[in-house]
């Protein structure tokens, strides 16, 4: 019922000539750089998680084209509700690493962005989002401006309620969102056959009347084209669209996960040799003739100095204040808060005597 769109085939071959005009060389190297930047970040996260030096870590590798390829189709003045694994779309959208890396050790900062950008702070809770992201796209519309919004979520966030509230609010109401699903497939430990009877994601969006869009998640070109267009719709009065980003995690569901438990590796290894968005973009270019190992190698030097000195920043901060886990929760703190508060100081003090 809902076919899988692909621009760009697994060998680099562009399938929909339409957008040719589109992808200049410098268009098409940015993208590039910008996957680049975003996985080399999210390994360095991660080794910075085995070295103690962050928290608990969500990674993303295998999802950078779902994530860069949606964030940059939007306008300045857009809003952008992430999950808590889409740092690589919040960096597309002009989140610094060095805020992001702070939220990952526990900072508060860290949910705050660039003065002027509508980033909410990450989603921890699945599918709480949705229905913020359709209140702030009605509230757009009230005010009569043309900006928009997109939501990130998974598709175990897809049999949550807050899903389907989220949807049919913003289809009865037509505000001008985007819902943005990356199914990768694993809602944590369980595959999506156990967790769903559907097909498709997409073909959710029948339930309320509201175009459903699957698209290749690893193609950067189908993301960006077709986000830009489910976008466009938004803002022209046509209300909201689900786009599902059929993609793939190589890695754990967070550092303190083994994916070994639950999900075959060689699939993993066998997806990252036929399916890779960085590889697919690479050959793309190959085959375009504007492929260059000196500014390939340029370019990773850049991202590696880019990450080191957010690291730097980051860790010029002193450690997190154990407060804030929990004076920001109610704006007058709960007896049950202040006795969890006690707890864990108590906790605190036995652990540094």
């Amino acid at each position: 019922m809902f076919k899988r769109i692909q621009y760009l085939d697994e060998n680099g071959n562009l399938l929909n000539n339409d957008i040719s005009e589109a992808l200049t060389t410098s268009f098409v190297q940015s993208l590039y750089e910008k996957l680049i930047l975003v996985r080399s970040f999210d390994r360095k996260a991660i080794s910075l998680q085995r070295q103690g030096r962050l928290g608990t870590y969500a990674p993303f590798e295998g999802q950078e084209a779902a994530q860069v390829g949606s964030a940059l189709a939007l306008q300045a003045d857009d809003w952008l509700f992430p999950t808590y694994r889409d740092h690589a779309a919040t960096i597309t959208f002009g989140h610094s690493l060095k805020t992001i890396l702070l939220y990952w050790n526990g900072r508060v900062e860290g949910c705050i962005p660039p003065e002027g950008k509508k980033i909410f702070p990450p989603a921890v809770p699945i599918a709480t989002q949705l229905p913020h992201a359709t209140g702030a796209a009605l509230a757009e519309k009230r005010k009569g401006t043309k900006n928009a919004a997109i939501v990130y979520f998974g598709d175990g966030a897809t049999s949550e309620g807050d899903f389907h509230e989220g949807l049919n609010f913003a289809s009865v109401f037509k505000a001008p969102v985007v819902f943005f699903n990356q199914n990768n497939q694993f809602a944590i430990s369980v595959p999506i056959e156990k967790q769903m009877n559907s097909e498709t994601i997409a073909q959710k969006s029948v339930a309320y009347s509201i175009p459903g869009v699957r698209l290749d998640g690893n193609d950067i070109f189908a993301v960006y084209f077709e986000t830009k267009k489910a976008l466009d719709r938004a803002r022209e009065g046509d209300g909201p669209t689900l786009i599902e980003a059929v993609t793939w995690r190589y890695g754990a569901h967070t550092t303190a996960d083994d994916p070994t438990k639950y999900r075959n590796q060689d699939e993993s290894e066998r997806k990252r040799a036929t399916t890779d968005p960085i590889s697919r973009l690479e050959k793309y270019m190959k085959n375009q003739g504007i492929w260059d190992e000196a500014w390939q190698e340029s370019i990773i030097t850049k991202a590696t100095q880019k990450i080191e000195q957010a690291i730097e920043e980051m860790e010029a901060y002193p450690p997190p204040n154990v407060d804030d886990l929990f004076d920001h929760v109610f704006a007058v703190p709960t007896w049950t808060i202040k006795e969890q508060k006690d707890q864990y100081y108590e906790f605190l003090r036995g652990v540094n005597q």
